[in-house]
Protein backbone atom coordinates (compact mmCIF):
# COMPACT_ATOMS: atom_id res chain seq x y z
CA UNK A 1 0.00 0.00 0.00
CA UNK A 2 1.05 3.71 -0.70
CA UNK A 3 -0.32 6.62 1.42
CA UNK A 4 -0.36 8.53 -1.91
CA UNK A 5 -3.44 7.09 -2.67
CA UNK A 6 -6.13 5.25 0.08
CA UNK A 7 -9.55 4.81 0.24
CA UNK A 8 -10.84 4.60 3.90
CA UNK A 9 -13.64 4.85 5.82
CA UNK A 10 -13.88 8.11 8.07
CA UNK A 11 -15.18 5.88 10.92
CA UNK A 12 -11.94 3.41 10.37
CA UNK A 13 -9.78 6.80 10.35
CA UNK A 14 -10.59 7.82 13.20
CA UNK A 15 -10.63 4.77 15.20
CA UNK A 16 -7.49 4.19 14.32
CA UNK A 17 -6.21 7.65 14.75
CA UNK A 18 -5.40 8.13 11.04
CA UNK A 19 -1.72 9.32 9.67
CA UNK A 20 0.77 9.24 12.47
CA UNK A 21 2.66 12.94 12.47
CA UNK A 22 5.77 11.41 13.84
CA UNK A 23 6.85 9.42 10.77
CA UNK A 24 7.20 13.33 9.39
CA UNK A 25 7.55 11.23 5.47
CA UNK A 26 8.08 7.24 5.42
CA UNK A 27 6.15 4.70 6.56
CA UNK A 28 3.43 6.57 8.00
CA UNK A 29 1.18 4.83 5.41
CA UNK A 30 2.86 1.43 6.54
CA UNK A 31 2.44 1.91 10.50
CA UNK A 32 -1.74 3.42 9.71
CA UNK A 33 -2.10 -0.51 7.45
CA UNK A 34 -1.01 -2.09 10.05
CA UNK A 35 -2.82 0.19 12.75
CA UNK A 36 -5.81 -0.77 10.39
CA UNK A 37 -5.25 -4.54 10.19
CA UNK A 38 -4.88 -4.90 13.78
CA UNK A 39 -7.86 -2.71 14.93
CA UNK A 40 -9.19 -6.35 12.86
CA UNK A 41 -9.67 -4.19 9.53
CA UNK A 42 -8.62 -6.08 6.31
CA UNK A 43 -5.98 -4.04 3.94
CA UNK A 44 -6.76 -4.87 0.24
CA UNK A 45 -5.35 -4.09 -2.80
CA UNK A 46 -7.27 -3.59 -6.05
CA UNK A 47 -5.48 -4.39 -9.02
CA UNK A 48 -8.03 -2.60 -11.38
CA UNK A 49 -6.90 0.88 -10.06
CA UNK A 50 -4.55 2.65 -12.04
CA UNK A 51 -2.53 5.25 -10.79
CA UNK A 52 1.06 6.78 -11.67
CA UNK A 53 2.98 7.75 -8.53
CA UNK A 54 6.23 9.15 -9.14
CA UNK A 55 7.70 8.54 -5.90
CA UNK A 56 9.93 11.68 -3.84
CA UNK A 57 9.36 13.96 -7.43
CA UNK A 58 8.32 16.95 -5.09
CA UNK A 59 10.50 16.23 -2.01
CA UNK A 60 13.23 15.00 -4.01
CA UNK A 61 15.26 11.42 -3.05
CA UNK A 62 16.81 10.46 0.57
CA UNK A 63 19.45 8.75 -0.75
CA UNK A 64 21.88 11.61 -1.97
CA UNK A 65 21.29 13.98 1.38
CA UNK A 66 22.98 12.86 4.78
CA UNK A 67 19.88 14.39 6.63
CA UNK A 68 17.10 12.73 4.67
CA UNK A 69 18.97 9.44 4.99
CA UNK A 70 19.32 9.84 8.58
CA UNK A 71 15.50 10.71 8.99
CA UNK A 72 14.32 8.18 6.77
CA UNK A 73 16.70 5.51 8.90
CA UNK A 74 14.80 7.05 12.15
CA UNK A 75 11.28 6.45 10.90
CA UNK A 76 12.28 2.56 10.25
CA UNK A 77 13.71 1.88 13.15
CA UNK A 78 10.89 3.69 14.64
CA UNK A 79 8.30 1.39 13.14
CA UNK A 80 10.43 -1.69 14.13
CA UNK A 81 10.18 -0.51 17.33
CA UNK A 82 6.38 0.24 17.20
CA UNK A 83 5.23 -3.35 15.13
CA UNK A 84 8.29 -5.45 15.66
CA UNK A 85 10.83 -5.72 13.07
CA UNK A 86 9.98 -9.08 12.71
CA UNK A 87 5.98 -8.20 11.84
CA UNK A 88 7.77 -5.60 8.88
CA UNK A 89 9.76 -8.20 7.31
CA UNK A 90 7.77 -11.30 7.72
CA UNK A 91 4.70 -9.53 5.80
CA UNK A 92 2.44 -12.49 4.70
CA UNK A 93 1.31 -10.77 1.38
CA UNK A 94 5.07 -10.00 0.38
CA UNK A 95 5.62 -12.86 -2.62
CA UNK A 96 8.31 -15.02 -1.33
CA UNK A 97 9.53 -15.15 -4.94
CA UNK A 98 10.48 -11.58 -4.75
CA UNK A 99 13.99 -10.59 -3.31
CA UNK A 100 14.04 -9.00 0.14
CA UNK A 101 17.55 -7.33 -0.16
CA UNK A 102 16.49 -4.80 -2.40
CA UNK A 103 13.86 -2.50 -3.15
CA UNK A 104 13.73 -3.23 -7.01
CA UNK A 105 11.37 -6.47 -6.49
CA UNK A 106 13.75 -8.21 -8.31
CA UNK A 107 13.88 -12.39 -8.25
CA UNK A 108 14.97 -13.83 -4.77
CA UNK A 109 17.79 -15.97 -4.54
CA UNK A 110 15.83 -19.26 -4.24
CA UNK A 111 13.35 -18.38 -6.98
CA UNK A 112 17.17 -18.03 -9.56
CA UNK A 113 17.99 -20.82 -7.96
CA UNK A 114 15.03 -23.03 -8.42
CA UNK A 115 15.00 -21.47 -11.86
CA UNK A 116 18.66 -23.15 -12.57
CA UNK A 117 17.88 -26.73 -10.36
CA UNK A 118 20.42 -25.71 -7.87
CA UNK A 119 17.99 -25.01 -5.24
CA UNK A 120 18.73 -27.05 -2.24
CA UNK A 121 15.58 -27.86 0.25
CA UNK A 122 16.48 -28.72 3.61
CA UNK A 123 13.72 -30.67 5.26
CA UNK A 124 12.61 -30.46 8.72
CA UNK A 125 10.87 -32.41 11.23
Amino acid sequence: MTGACLLVKASVWDEVGGLDEKFAVAFNDVDFCLRVRDAGYRVAWTPYARLTHYESKSRGGDEKDPAKAARFASEQQRLYAIHGKEKILDDPYYNPSLTRDREDFSESDDLRKLKEGSLTVRWRE
